[in-house]
């Protein structure tokens, strides 16, 4: 009962972390940026990625004050508060990560320069660790002062929705940008012109480096934000039904702001950790921050609630999570992989079948795991432990983050090495880095389906309990429409978002070969490109593709639970989170084995680059480039939002 009184001091350790991220940000700019060329190709990426973040931000606000004043006339006040505060939080999380991945891209190319790879690693790490700490940060901070004000769980549930409406077009709109850059890049330089990926000579280079950050971290930051405050506020929502009710609700609030403190410990630990394999290094990272936290949370637990049983669903959340990412990293950096690079030795239709059976075959071990997380989960405590297993599974998100936005700050400083002219040797460096930023982006991806799979179970207990509902009937024809109709959803958007990616990339297709044919001496390297007009074309298309996507998540569940009712509302839930999830695990994980068989080729492997084998690997990638970054990541998303709207909503639906 004691620790009870430190719940008014949560939010200030969430600004405390805020501050040591912005810290963090200023130390990063003192490091040298390089020579004159790198700073002009650097600056041309961080100008690309604000220009387009500053648009998106200005769609999106014009979403959030109509939403707004929706709530505030359905609801009450406190609610479209509670909203607003979520999606600025989660706006904000995603410009302060934005800026330090830009600035640290060109300071880590410089590091590899100036001393090798463990100098790179850290530099990279730190500018990760930005992002990392500011989405844990913002989480606590914003939760803990509504927490504090209202200690209301229907108040507190527009904070989810404030940053998972946020996160829904900052995850479509970024994937569509950095997709199509990637694809009509690749699809015009390297498979047509035969230049290398990041080649000065290509227009759609800066645009394709932009389109890293857009996408990996100020989209990727959105999509575990919301997981991460959609777990703890579901958890709150259903200890508000236990007793003693506010010790309940305020167990998850402590043991993020625990996660907080160890994902900083986690971040110091790099020092120590920077001479190991890169792999290794991140790997231990995250290991050290989670150990720390399970010795905390026990602590905490015993002194709130006094039930061994809640620590044991946290530990089952945590590995649950460190499984899934295991089980990810070896159908994308495993053995799979080799073996889907000497498939391509014989054409790119038979690599692209392969990646499709990876990708299926991906799924089972994380259905499996998740199966027997949330098995033991309710056994233990009941649909609280759930809900807290999620919590678990992301308390200490600041490390998790940080290794996730180290992968397009790797990828960048690669590309500035090579439009640099930076050398070969350099170049190595910064290719090991940007493999295990693959590695960690696929491990992230995984990471976030399965959080978003209990974080939407969660919110659909929540949602059951709010609107009374006892079971859901299977037999009853209301409920069968609504599992069918939210069992097409996650299809539904797939499709969508990737008829997105195709007509964007049509676009830079046509522009990147107009170039080459009317700028002379271009392909020559005697003229420089207009990679300007190629970061607007895919911006425009980006931002006008996002709003359909979005606007349908929102209103499918508001739909049903008007013309069908609540008890389909529960069946539609049910179905998208089922269909939703597989969806999402199957195609970030093609979407990934396609990517780094391309690169094992690349390394040397099977003749190395500009063999037909290599030829036909870069057509996998290209496949599975909309797969693991667009509509995968967007399965996410899809399944949080509609769970948190039926949540909000559901006075309505009663």
């Amino acid at each position: 009962m004691v620790l009870l009184d430190m719940t008014p001091y949560v939010f200030t350790l969430g600004f405390l972390g805020l501050m040591f991220a912005l810290l963090l940000y200023f130390v990063i700019k003192r490091f040298p940026s390089g020579s004159t060329a790198m700073q002009e190709i650097a600056e041309a990426i961080h100008s690309g990625a604000m220009v387009f973040l500053r648009r998106e931000y200005s769609y999106i606000s014009l979403f959030v004050v109509v939403i707004f004043f929706l709530l505030w006339k359905l609801f009450t006040l406190h609610t479209a508060l509670a909203f607003l505060t979520g999606a600025f939080c989660s706006m904000l999380a995603g410009y302060i990560g934005m800026k330090a991945s830009t600035r640290a891209a060109v300071r880590t190319t410089e590091a590899a320069k100036r001393g090798g790879l463990g100098p790179a690693l850290s530099l990279a790490f730190q500018g990760g660790a930005v992002m990392g700490i500011s989405v844990a940060a913002m989480g606590v901070a914003g939760i803990g002062i509504i927490y504090f004000f209202t200690k209301d769980p229907s108040i507190i549930n527009g904070f989810a929705m404030g940053a998972s409406s946020v996160a829904l077009f900052a995850r479509v709109g970024g994937g569509i940008f950095t997709k199509s850059a990637d694809v009509g890049t690749d699809l015009v330089g390297k498979v047509e012109a035969g230049i290398p990926e990041d080649d000065p000579r290509n227009p759609g280079v800066i645009a394709d480096n932009v389109g890293d950050n857009v996408g990996d971290t100020a989209g990727m930051g959105a999509d575990l934000f919301e997981s991460y405050v959609g777990s703890v506020i579901a958890s709150m929502a259903l200890g508000a039904t236990l007793t003693p009710a506010l010790n309940y609700m305020s167990l998850p609030l402590l043991l993020i702001t625990l996660g907080l403190i160890c994902s900083v410990m986690g971040v110091f630990s790099m020092k120590l950790m920077k001479r190991m394999d890169p792999q290794s290094a991140l790997r231990n990272t995250y290991y050290f921050a989670g150990i720390l936290f399970l010795i905390g949370a026990y602590f905490i637990i015993q002194a709130v609630v006094a039930d061994l049983n809640v620590f044991f669903v946290v530990v089952c959340g945590m590995l649950a999570g460190a499984f899934i990412g295991l089980e990810s990293e070896f159908f994308t950096a495993g053995p799979p992989i080799r073996k889907l690079a000497r498939t391509a030795q014989t054409g790119s239709a038979p690599t692209i079948i392969m990646g499709m059976a990876i990708g299926f075959e991906s799924t089972v071990l994380p259905l499996l795991t998740l199966a027997v997380s949330i098995f033991i989960s309710f056994n233990l405590a009941g649909l609280y432990g759930i809900a807290l297993s999620a919590v678990g599974m992301l308390a200490t998100i600041g490390i998790v983050m940080t290794t996730d936005s180290y992968g397009p700050i790797a990828d960048n400083a690669g590309g500035i090495a090579q439009m640099s002219g930076a050398g070969e040797d350099i170049r190595k460096i910064t290719d090991r880095l940007d493999t295990c930023g693959n590695t960690t982006a696929a491990i992230g991806k995984g990471f976030a389906i399965g959080s978003a799979a209990l974080t939407s179970l969660a919110l659909f207990s929540a949602y059951q309990k709010t609107v009374g509902l006892e079971h859901i009937d299977l037999i009853s024809v209301n409920t069968v429409v609504g599992l069918l109709l939210g069992a097409m959803m996650p299809f539904a958007m797939s499709a969508m978002t990737l008829k997105a990616v195709g007509r964007a990339a049509d676009k830079m297709v046509v522009e990147i070969r107009r170039q080459f044919r009317e700028i002379e001496g271009l392909l020559q390297g005697e003229a420089k490109p207009d990679s300007d007009r190629c970061i607007d074309i895919v911006t425009r298309s980006a931002l006008w593709e996002m709003i359909l996507p979005g606007i349908t998540a929102m209103l499918a569940p508001l739909l049903v639970g008007f013309f069908i009712g609540a008890e389909a509302l529960g069946g539609f839930l049910a179905g998208a989170t089922a269909t939703g999830v597989l969806l999402a695990i199957y195609m970030s994980n093609a979407g990934a084995a396609w990517d780094n068989a391309k690169k094992w080729i690349e390394e040397g492997n099977l003749g190395g680059k500009g063999t037909e084998v290599h030829a036909a690997a870069v057509i996998g990638d290209t496949v599975g480039d909309p797969l693991k970054d667009t509509s995968g990541p967007s399965m996410n998303i899809l399944i949080k939002l509609m769970a948190v709207v039926s949540l909000v909503f559901a006075p309505l639906f009663m």
